[in-house]
């Protein structure tokens, strides 16, 4: 076992397992979510605190500023090297969170995809604000139907992905894609040897959108909103943002611009949490999880431990009895 990843939905307490580990084994945590990257985005984030970072080294935590797009490829590239440094101290690496397509990107290899053009993203904007993003998902859906059709109508950062690559490549982002997608299984498969997978999953799915509720809650009493208000404060920081696109933000930016009142908030906040974490339990579906565990038991880090001991071989057979037999 090279590394753990500890995977689960939002407010499924991977977090607090992860340091109940860390108070048994030797381990270092390396982040897998996709907004705590971002330096000011702590509350809405539910970012390690500062005694919990003393306590177990954290990695992958406040490395970029929000202005600064973060990718999976730049968090493939970030964790492996992450990953044998950990193990080279004689540690296991956790990985945790809740973003899958990190995760994915772990155990089978991204599409060599072009980057960013400054260029052609900025005339895309310029045109979305003439016309709209859903003129410019039509052209999607006409120049790659496999792509219209996956990518809704109302997610402007991955239309202009899709067009930008056809601009580039001339080709269509979902050719592209399928060329690895005939190699994924097979990826997924050696991968997960190294790299199993843990995921928290809830047995009751109400009581997961209660602890969603309570934690949006709490946020908001953390002072959410005037982590916020300094994030608006900022020059060259504005909602279009994939940092400022998270879950929570985008709802408090709305509200703090006016366009949502504060029971508009709380409820948009919450509806947006409990979608995140319904896409997040689909794509755990997908993956090559070695096992599945429920998020809502007390007895979760005893569990967790006897995986790890299974994964490592501390559980060795009984010495077999005459005839072949265990006691």
């Amino acid at each position: 076992m090279r590394a753990l990843l500890i995977l689960g939905p939002t407010a499924s307490g991977k977090s607090s397992l992860a340091m109940a580990l860390a108070a048994r084994l030797p381990v270092e945590i390396v982040s897998v979510d996709s907004a705590q990257v971002y330096r000011g985005l702590d509350i809405g984030t539910a970012k390690p605190t500062a005694f919990e970072r003393a306590q177990v080294p954290h990695h992958l935590i406040d490395i970029r500023d929000p202005h600064d797009p973060y990718s999976a490829a730049a968090f493939v590239a970030d964790a492996l090297p992450l990953i044998d440094a950990i193990r080279a101290r004689g540690r296991l690496p956790l990985l945790v969170g809740g973003t899958m397509l990190y995760a994915k990107a772990l155990l089978a290899p991204l599409d060599d995809l072009p980057p960013a053009d400054a260029g052609i993203r900025r005339r895309l904007e310029a045109e979305a604000a003439a016309s709209g993003w859903a003129a410019l998902h039509r052209r999607l859906a006409t120049l790659d139907p496999p792509s219209g059709q996956r990518i809704a109508a109302g997610d402007p950062q991955r239309i202009q992905r899709a067009l930008e690559v056809i601009e580039i490549t001339g080709m269509p982002l979902s050719a592209l894609q399928s060329r690895r997608a005939r190699q994924a299984g097979a990826a997924d498969d050696a991968a997960a040897g190294s790299l199993p997978i843990v995921s928290l999953e809830p047995s009751d799915r109400a009581l997961l959108h209660r602890r969603i509720a309570q934690r949006f809650d709490q946020m908001l009493a953390a002072g959410l909103l005037d982590e916020v208000r300094g994030l608006m404060a900022r020059p060259g920081l504005h909602p279009d943002l994939p940092a400022l696109r998270s879950v929570g933000y985008r709802q408090a930016w709305q509200h703090l611009d006016g366009a949502i009142d504060a029971p508009g908030l709380r409820d948009a906040g919450i509806a947006a949490t409990r979608q995140l974490a319904k896409r997040q339990l689909t794509w755990l579906r997908a993956l090559p999880v070695y096992r599945r565990l429920d998020c809502l038991s007390a007895d979760l880090p005893r569990q967790a431990s006897a995986i790890i001991d299974e994964l490592r071989g501390a559980r060795r057979a009984a010495p077999a009895r005459p005839g072949g037999q265990h006691p």
